[in-house]
């Protein structure tokens, strides 16, 4: 058995390696980042490995940003088992770590009378699951609950206790407790090869060699790819979909005040409309399969047709302005369950197709890799204070940077983003190293104008910013 009090063994030559931890981590998405800071908080010490020059760069940055409770995941599954520990982790960590919580609520419509037929299917599905606070609902209360929802709503079921948060402070404060806790993070570090001797890993990265004893592939959209080039087989293949969305303007935000989930497909979740925690509205996504793993592209017909549905749904929405439009693009399989690989014999775990639930799901599968390593016969010693930092608020419901004297100047006036905010992003424990994730740590740009007004502004701030965009230097590794 290895415990964390012999890990030192893990012998690393400067020279010749760049960095050495017990487990490596491939992929800065919201899984990696979770998966970092569990196993930082039990012990490990842990290297996260980004191939882009900052995190959130794959299938994390382009989410509907719900938190779910699995009352529709399939029963019994490693998923729903994950959605609903999620589920519940996030709410305990929440304040502690600073993270916002809306609490939304959500009702599944159905707009006519097949779909109200399907009804029964999905609220004995959520009894199944354990979600026992589901409850049918009809018109008289579906109209109580949102007057402004378009009459021709039939039936429903409540879910009171699906959410709103933040898609990318969460994936952000996961990854900051690990660093904060000993954990390292190397960007632009694409794993290009590697070999494994019995007892470690040696990776060849686009930086240099890092060992571990260790591997956990959370590379998302590129996972197969990732299995394939280090164990020389993939026992799944990434099939990705795209997904567009439309985002109406903060006006939209007092028009309505749940989650409106349409009654779900064995395919897809289908198109939902939902209030953000930006103070926007946002409605989507698609379901688009393609070839490519990036093209993240969208099309002026379909998002005319999202915009158009969600004025037959809220029709309040049609004298509210598009602030934006973009796509995520999902990792989808040939299978629709989670794709898990525990390979004992060469210590390597991918936990791989985890697509629209991941967000929420993403610390129970933490949890899970954690129960996994265990069967490997590692017991590493938990830390026992860790430190727990705060990530700043988003939010449009609490309170923000621009109200607390001494922020500096406001940059972005659409969404009210100080200098101070941004120099906070630039030059903390996890700065941002490309302008992506500075709009990602703050907001900046992602307002009505979209950059058009703070641009130059933003400019000036961040000249030689992003110049090395290498995120953490090898000194610090």
């Amino acid at each position: 058995m290895i415990t964390r009090s012999n890990s030192d063994t893990l012998s690393c030559d400067r020279r010749r390696i760049l960095a050495c931890a017990d487990v490596v981590i491939i992929g800065g998405g919201v899984v990696g980042c979770a998966v970092a800071r569990r196993l930082t908080l039990e012990g490990a010490t842990v290297l996260l490995l980004e191939k882009a020059p900052d995190i959130l760069d794959g299938a994390s940055k382009g989410n509907s940003a719900i938190l779910h409770t699995g009352f529709d995941a399939p029963p019994g599954t490693l998923e729903w088992k994950c959605v609903q520990e999620g589920h519940r982790e996030y709410l305990e960590i929440h304040e502690s770590l600073g993270l916002p919580l809306l609490k939304t609520g959500a009702m599944v419509v159905a707009w006519n009378e097949e779909e109200e037929k399907r009804l029964a299917a999905v609220f004995e599905k959520g009894g199944k699951n354990g979600v026992d606070d589901l409850r049918l609902i009809g018109q008289n209360e579906i109209h109580q609950l949102e007057p402004n929802l378009d009459p021709s709503a039939r039936a429903a079921i409540y879910v009171p206790r699906e959410y709103v948060i933040d898609p990318w402070s969460a994936p952000l404060a996961y990854l900051l407790q690990a660093v904060e806790n000993g954990g390292k993070v190397l960007c632009d570090a694409e794993v290009t090869g590697g070999s494994f001797d019995g007892h470690h890993w040696r990776l060849e990265t686009s930086r240099g060699l890092v060992k571990s004893r260790y591997v956990v592939n959370c590379a998302g959209l590129y996972g197969d790819i990732v299995d394939q080039r280090l164990l020389g087989e993939s026992d799944f293949t990434i099939m990705p979909r795209k997904g567009q969305f439309v985002v109406f303007d903060k006006a939209a935000a007092k028009l309505i005040n749940s989650i409106i989930l349409p009654v779900p497909s064995a395919r897809t979740k289908g198109i939902v409309l939902f209030p953000t925690i930006f103070g926007n509205m946002m409605v989507g996504p698609t379901a688009e399969d393609q070839k490519s793993r990036d093209d993240a592209s969208v099309d002026t017909q379909t998002l005319s047709m999202l915009a158009e549905k969600g004025k037959t749904m809220l029709p309040g929405l049609a004298d509210i302005p598009v602030t934006a439009t973009y796509a995520g693009i999902r990792p989808a399989t040939e299978e629709s369950p989670y794709r898990i690989r525990n390979d004992h014999e060469r210590n390597w775990i991918t936990l791989g197709g985890i697509r629209s639930t991941g967000l929420t799901a993403a610390l129970g599968l933490a949890r899970h890799v954690h129960s996994l390593l265990q069967e490997h016969e590692v017991e590493f010693i938990p830390l026992k204070k860790p430190l727990i930092p705060k990530v700043p608020n988003l939010a449009e419901h609490l309170p923000r940077d621009y109200r607390t004297p001494g922020f500096g100047e406001i940059v972005c006036h659409c969404e009210m983003v100080t200098s101070r905010e941004i120099n906070a992003a630039l030059n903390g424990k996890l700065p941002a190293h490309s302008l992506s994730g500075l709009k990602r740590r703050t907001r900046v740009t992602m307002g009505r104008c979209q950059g058009f007004y703070c641009s130059a502004r933003l400019a000036e701030i961040t000249r030689g910013k992003f110049r090395d965009s290498l995120g953490v230097g090898e000194d610090d590794v």
